[in-house]
């Protein structure tokens, strides 16, 4: 099932994976649980629909099986495949 848009404020996907890709303010990517730098105190993502955004956010589907019904359950479950997908 996917989720049609990302839930306003939620953030998961920009602090608990790491992201090896460049970030404008992040030039060697972030790890997993620091929030991005371009994240808005409100879990809002500065680069949404900019050029500079990174292709690895630009592609990710927000879908219920990664982002849960809650922002409680998105970290959770991005938390949990980051320790899966980094052994």
């Amino acid at each position: 099932m996917n989720i049609q848009s990302c839930r306003i404020g939620c953030g998961a996907c920009c602090i608990a994976p790491s992201i090896s890709s460049v970030i404008p303010g992040m030039p060697d990517g972030k790890p997993a649980g620091v929030r991005c730098i371009q994240l808005t105190l409100d879990n809002r993502c500065m680069l949404f629909n900019e050029p500079g955004r990174p292709l690895v956010c630009t592609d990710y589907s927000p879908t219920e099986e990664f982002c849960g019904t809650t922002q409680h359950d998105a970290m959770k479950n991005l938390q949990e495949l980051e320790l899966l997908t980094s052994a």
